[in-house]
């Protein structure tokens, strides 16, 4: 049998998650037949609250604290962030916390705001989107602030990880990604990627230039994008041209191609979907003519025609992640460098063998 959780209780006891938080912590008052209550229902569902739970629920102020230095539009057209959030607010929620979300477009910005955060408003922080030579883990450190990061690479060998660091290996999907189209018999790949001073961006095009190198194919054309779709189109412009090849009668004989890339690995779905589109307003055939993959796999890459060949990245789970990872720090536990094996390659029409000149 599972073992019962604090949503558990609250469901028997007719009451919130916050509640039963309460009622355990003493924080704040709770109504003696509401907490008599809870504790029968705690009794007989033989849930107790965690070591760490009970801790948290001492803390300054039962927050974490989360910047999204990115613009709004990026936000609402990338799934990976609402994701990630949700994956967030499961662990906080079953240790009776919550997440203060703040969104900024520049770093002077976000620094503010992790000031503000160490004067008492928040007991950690996760930080994203690392960035080369990022200043921030220096910063929270220099402001007295508990922080998790999350990067889509493991920590250099031999580092010393004074903070704690979920994360992913992204470029093992890229070179999948890579393996895949090789197989199916292209040679004239080219990369959208996404900004380089973003560590995961970075990560994913070397990744893209070691699989080329590794299977003889060195002459890739790369292109840096900014995670947008308008950034994907033009991407996508420069890589193809402007002018699509003539229809021919028999649509089913082979399009010539010349130097043009028969396949684009791009660094992210929607730079990817806006590449599909402008790959179809000049008249190339996806998969036919043009092999695209995207990599965080939206929901809306499985509802493509055709199907967006994607990497689904375990937003959730990586959230989660970092949200336990914090709190374990957040209660004596030793940083840890905690690896989230989310990445996995989801195969959909949008590959396929490159025509035949």
């Amino acid at each position: 049998m599972p073992r019962a959780t604090i949503g558990d209780v609250a469901r028997v006891a007719g009451v919130s998650k916050g509640t039963v938080s309460l009622a355990y912590s003493g924080n704040r008052p709770v109504a003696e037949e509401t907490r008599r209550r809870i504790f029968a229902a705690a009794e007989e569902l033989r849930w107790t609250p965690s070591q760490s739970a009970r801790a948290l629920a001492t803390s300054r102020t039962g927050s974490i604290g989360l910047v999204l230095n990115r613009r709004p539009d990026v936000i609402a057209t990338d799934t990976f962030f609402s994701r990630f959030i949700a994956g967030c607010e499961a662990v906080l929620t079953e240790a009776g916390m919550g997440l203060m979300l703040h969104v900024v477009e520049d770093s002077d910005a976000e620094a503010a705001v992790y000031e503000r955060y160490a004067a008492g408003r928040v007991d950690g922080v996760i930080l994203l989107d690392v960035e080369q030579d990022d200043t921030r883990p220096a910063l929270v450190r220099d402001l007295g602030l508990s922080a998790v990061v999350l990067t889509g690479e493991q920590p250099s060998a031999g580092s010393e990880v004074d903070l704690p660091v979920v994360w992913t290996d992204d470029a093992s999907a890229v070179h999948e990604l890579v393996d895949l189209l090789v197989e199916a018999g292209h040679e004239r790949i080219a990369h959208v990627a996404g900004p380089l001073r973003y560590v995961h961006a970075a990560t994913r095009r070397r990744a893209f230039e070691e699989a080329m190198h590794r299977h003889g194919l060195q002459e890739a054309r790369i292109v840096e994008g900014d995670f947008t779709a308008a950034s994907g189109r033009a991407a996508a412009a420069q890589l193809l041209g402007s002018t699509g090849p003539r229809r021919p009668a028999d649509a089913t004989a082979p399009i010539p191609g010349g130097d043009r890339p028969t396949a684009i690995v791009f660094a992210n779905d929607v730079m990817a979907i806006a590449g599909l589109s402008y790959a179809r307003s000049i008249g190339l055939r996806v998969p036919e003519d043009l092999s695209i993959t995207g990599f965080d796999d939206s929901e809306l890459s499985a509802h493509l025609s055709p199907g967006l060949t994607s990497v689904s990245t375990g937003a959730e789970v990586r959230g989660e992640a970092a949200a336990r990872t914090l709190l374990a720090v957040l209660t004596g536990a030793a940083p840890q460098c905690v690896e989230v094996e989310g990445n996995r390659v989801v195969r959909r029409g949008s590959l396929a063998p490159p025509p035949t000149v």
